[in-house]
């Protein structure tokens, strides 16, 4: 390694003196174009058979190939959260640009049930994750979780694919989320 490089390698980065705030942090990422996907788990220990949850959320992300992980953030102590430290099994539903209803539902805080948002919803329950999987998604991964890792005031949620499936054919786009509104690529 040169010497440059090693110099600039061991270098302690220097932050801004007061931090980025809140709004500028905000107005940055809001700058990043995000698929967006329905991260759905069934609770066994909820009531006599069980509640289905489900989140939207953005920040979701092949991690690698070999072996084949991905991950979800979650906001520490949400409900998904507390579901996802539980039950290692889940699922991700990768939607469609004609799903945008279904990514603001469960984006809802103080929505009805999830069990009642998922009675509305076309889905199948995933044979490796228990899971409720849309039938209707652009692609669905169940998965298992290998690791948690404390990020700020959320979790990572490492996980490997389980099985996956595309749902839709090259002509359905997906849903995205850009400058705090969901959008379709064209």
């Amino acid at each position: 390694m040169s010497r440059a490089l090693q110099q600039q390698t061991t270098k302690t980065p220097v932050p801004h003196p007061e931090g980025v705030s809140e709004e500028e942090f905000k107005a940055a990422m809001a700058r990043l174009a995000a698929g967006v996907v329905l991260v759905s788990a069934h609770d066994p220990d909820d009531g006599p058979r069980g509640e289905d949850v489900g989140m939207t959320a953005t920040a979701f992300l092949s991690v690698s190939l070999e072996p084949p992980l991905v991950m979800v953030s979650v906001r520490d102590g949400s409900r998904m959260d507390e579901v996802l430290e539980r039950q290692p099994r889940w699922a991700a539903c990768l939607l469609t640009e004609g799903q945008r209803h279904i990514a603001g539902r469960f984006a809802m805080k103080g929505r009805l049930s999830d069990r009642l948002l998922f009675q509305e919803l076309p889905h199948d329950r995933g044979e490796a994750s228990g899971a409720p999987l849309l039938r209707e998604a652009l692609a669905v991964v169940e998965c298992h979780t290998e690791q948690r890792v404390r990020a700020g005031d959320h979790n990572l949620v490492i996980a490997r694919v389980l099985t996956s499936s595309v749902r839709h054919g090259e002509s359905t786009g997906p849903l995205t989320y850009f400058r705090g509104r969901y959008r379709t690529l064209a």
